[in-house]
């Protein structure tokens, strides 16, 4: 039995494990956290979460304080939305799970639908295939237009009596941009279907953006249709992990979101979420953060971020090398190879002086390309130095080679039919295990993303999945002081 180790050790322990994690200031990080550079913000965010960490979102009556402050967030962002007085919201861990209710709503409103069904647009966050494998609803995915929005007449066409819900986002993640929302919601609102508005990431930008002057398609509870949106505040309301907002036009949309349950002896079960026992932390971080910045502070923080984005934006457009896929309609930059450069070797060579880019593989005909989500803390010189001369590192190493041999091998597999033996070799080949079986990630992922880059998407899911199945296994305990 591990005896108990001291508190100086247990900190010094968890500053080591720590060590090899991303940064989350200083605004190097571009995918994952969002930086608002505001020291004593994050200061005071994390002594909330710290006061309520032991507070239970289980029951609002036993801790009206969350409650208190759950209505303050949703009343904030009602000015955010447009939200008529009718509009509510719920407090969820994150945008996914804000995605997850928004379906499981829908669908529990319809139980008359037997096979019920969602039409998305390609560009959909992953948390809507994911509600879809979750609750058994047929996901329907529409091609996008050539300027990567939502083609709101294919949307229209995919919408049938099995139809539960529409979704549109504000931005898509992958492209930046907003999607058509006024005509895919008129659309589904002609056929007596729910529209959903995915603004995880622009929930909190897109409002300041329009307050600032400039152009921002309409997306809010202000278009006709729109029943639901979800908007998460640990993005861009730099807020700690954990907390998003799902927001409902009407209660009566909201009420199918809700479980109870009497029929045991114990409690009567009684969720807004997908959680029972929900830390009070997240909600206390998220309210001291928005009181502590307010719109002002939002609006400032939104005018530095634009602004970083469109410099970064145009730097991009100005190398020779990259092209950047669409202009973007809030923080995200999205960038493909103008020519013969691989990008996934531009990512590791950002990497290597200190920047964090996350690659996104191939999809149909897409290349592959670079994905930044910029912050207020974000310097542009900074980034497109780095930039610059990752662009001229790749283009000297030129692309990694994958073997055309290999390449018809991986596409020929059937994903169903590996078993635990020959995803151990693949996760070999592509350089996520040692000789001894061992799993890591190698110091640069070009090889690795581009043998996963020329693999059909089962295959990916299927490699990865066993990576990640092989990560998550505990080996020997952490000694006491070490």
């Amino acid at each position: 039995m591990t005896a108990p180790s001291t508190p100086d050790r247990i900190r010094a322990r968890l500053a080591a494990l720590q060590e090899g994690d991303l940064p989350v200031q200083g605004g190097r990080t571009l995918a994952y956290v969002y930086d608002a550079g505001l020291a004593e913000v994050d200061a005071l965010a994390r002594e909330a979460v710290a006061a309520f960490s032991g507070s239970n979102g289980l029951d609002p009556t036993a801790f009206p304080s969350l409650l208190a402050m759950e209505n303050d967030l949703v009343a904030f962002a009602r000015e955010l939305v447009d939200g008529p007085e009718t509009m509510v919201g719920t407090l969820t861990s994150g945008g996914t799970e804000s995605c997850l209710l928004a379906v499981q709503g829908a669908r529990d409103a319809r139980p008359e639908v037997s096979a019920p069904s969602i039409v998305v647009p390609d560009t959909v966050h992953a948390a809507f295939p994911k509600a879809g494998h979750y609750f058994g609803v047929r996901v329907r995915v529409v091609p996008t237009a050539p300027d990567h929005r939502a083609d709101p007449a294919a949307m229209a066409a995919a919408i049938d009596d099995t139809t539960v819900l529409v979704v549109a986002s504000a931005p898509s993640y992958a492209d930046g941009v907003v999607d058509p929302v006024p005509a895919i919601a008129a659309a589904a609102s002609a056929r007596g279907v729910r529209c959903h508005v995915d603004a995880c990431i622009g929930g909190w930008v897109l409002p300041y953006a329009a307050r600032l002057g400039r152009p921002v398609p309409p997306w809010t509870f202000a278009v006709e249709g729109v029943t639901s949106i979800s908007m998460d505040l640990h993005k861009y309301g730099y807020a700690p992990k954990g907390a998003s907002l799902l927001l409902h036009r009407t209660p009566a949309l909201r009420r199918p979101q809700y479980f109870a349950h009497a029929g045991w002896p114990g409690y009567t079960m009684l969720n807004a979420t997908l959680q029972s026992t929900r830390s009070g932390g997240p909600t206390a971080g998220a309210w001291a953060t928005v009181q502590a910045i307010g719109h002002d502070g939002y609006l400032s923080l939104t005018e530095r971020a634009l602004a970083a984005t469109d410099a970064i934006a145009a730097g991009i457009a100005a190398l020779d090398g990259l092209a950047v896929v669409a202009a973007p309609a809030s923080t995200l930059v999205a960038a493909v190879a103008d020519g013969p450069l691989d990008v996934f070797t531009v990512c590791d060579e950002m990497a290597a002086r200190g920047w964090f880019v996350q690659p996104q593989l191939s999809y149909g005909e897409r290349p592959p390309s670079l994905h930044l989500a910029v912050s207020a803390a974000t310097d542009p010189v900074a980034f497109l130095d780095a930039l610059a001369a990752s662009v001229a590192a790749a283009r000297a190493s030129g692309p990694v080679p994958v073997d055309p041999a290999v390449a018809d091998l991986l596409r020929g597999l059937d994903p169903a039919s590996l078993g635990d033996d020959e995803l151990d070799l693949l996760l070999a080949a592509g350089g996520l295990a040692g000789e001894s079986g061992d799993l890591a990630l190698p110091e640069r992922m070009a090889s690795v993303n581009a043998l996963l880059d020329v693999a059909p998407p089962a295959l990916r899911e299927a490699v990865l999945v066993a990576f990640l199945d092989r990560l998550a296994r505990p080996t020997a305990p952490i000694a006491a002081g070490s």
